[in-house]
């Protein structure tokens, strides 16, 4: 059974990936008990969980190391570029030539397109490829930050019109207490929360996932309860999922080219490819539910990102260990 645990790490498929299956699972099984007509208070449940995970990642966040960050200026500036210019753009052009999606997909893969990088998927990938570990923190942390801001600013112009007018400012000023003041507060308290809680800010990750997991479960059960998937056939959502897969293959070969015509060095082309290429569930979860307040929308929304998320992760670490073996190989 270990020896299996680690071949299935090794592709990407961990415990929380598991997770957000058995939440769906649960979902389509118990409808009712996610729903909003249930009875149990999800949404104060949900937002207390989301203020706990934001603050303890601000905790996390080295103000020191953030500073240090800033020197690689064209490292930055690329990936940034990458995950809120090139990204968008490129999948609202996708959009209108793509005839194979099915049209209730496509707010949900526009939506991702406008999400921040995630952070410790990122992270931890370019650390196993022996990427600029350094440039990818903050990268990772700035993305989150100004992914609250230009996220709802982006899905105000390419899906201003679907599920009413997108209200930037009100939707700002909600995301603002729910992450950006929790996040503040976390790094205000870096210097003496952090080294007391230092041993066990890792295992605080399964507090973190327990709360995406069920926002999945009640957004999902929301959406079972009022049928919402029914109509669709099993090979429209392979078709979705194979589109996934294409935007992330082709997102990570343009940022391939770019950085090899910028002359970036190889740690730092590691970086580019794994944090300009991901996209966060956390944050799509968290933006979503203030963007689509209809819980079974945002189940609809959530399923391309959901399929990009898997998919990121398996082929991400596939490739971060093929780039830390090709490390090793060079320095030994």
């Amino acid at each position: 059974m270990s020896r299996l645990s680690q071949t299935l790490q090794k592709v990407g498929i961990n415990g929380f990936l598991l997770g957000l299956f058995f939440a769906i699972g649960m979902a389509s099984i118990f409808p009712e008990v996610g729903s909003s007509e249930s009875g149990i208070p999800w949404k104060p449940i949900i937002n207390v969980g989301i203020a706990f995970v934001f603050f303890f990642y601000g905790v996390k966040l080295d103000p020191v190391q953030l500073k240090q960050g800033l020197s690689n200026w064209k490292l930055h500036l690329l990936i940034q570029s990458a995950t809120f210019l090139l990204f968008p753009v490129l999948v609202w052009a996708l959009m209108k030539f793509i005839p194979w999606i099915d049209e209730d997909f496509k707010l949900g893969i526009i939506y991702l397109s406008a999400l921040p990088s995630t952070v410790s998927a990122s992270v931890v990938m370019v650390s196993i490829a022996g990427g600029n570990l350094a440039g990818a923190i903050f990268n990772a942390s700035i993305s989150s930050l100004l992914g609250v801001i230009l996220t709802p600013a982006w899905m105000g112009i390419l899906a201003g019109g679907v599920e009413g007018e997108i209200d930037f400012w009100s939707t700002l000023g909600e995301l603002s207490l729910k992450v950006i003041l929790p996040v503040c507060l976390g790094i205000l308290s870096h210097g003496w929360l952090f080294p007391k809680l230092k041993g066990l800010l890792p295992k605080l990750k399964y507090v973190d996932q327990s709360v995406i997991m069920i926002i999945v479960f009640t957004s999902f059960a929301e959406s079972f309860a009022q049928h919402i998937f029914s109509s669709y056939e099993l090979s429209t959502l392979v078709l979705v999922a194979l589109t996934m897969l294409g935007i992330f293959l082709l997102v990570m070969g343009i940022l391939e080219v770019l950085s090899r015509v910028l002359g970036f060095s190889f740690k730092d082309r590691i970086t580019t490819l794994f944090c300009g290429s991901k996209k966060s569930l956390v944050h799509g979860v968290v933006i979503g539910k203030v963007i689509f307040p209809n819980p079974a929308v945002l189940g609809l929304v959530l399923l391309p990102v959901m399929l990009y998320h898997i998919q990121q992760l398996i082929i991400g670490s596939i490739l971060a260990g093929y780039f830390g073996r090709k490390q090793n190989q060079l320095s030994s």
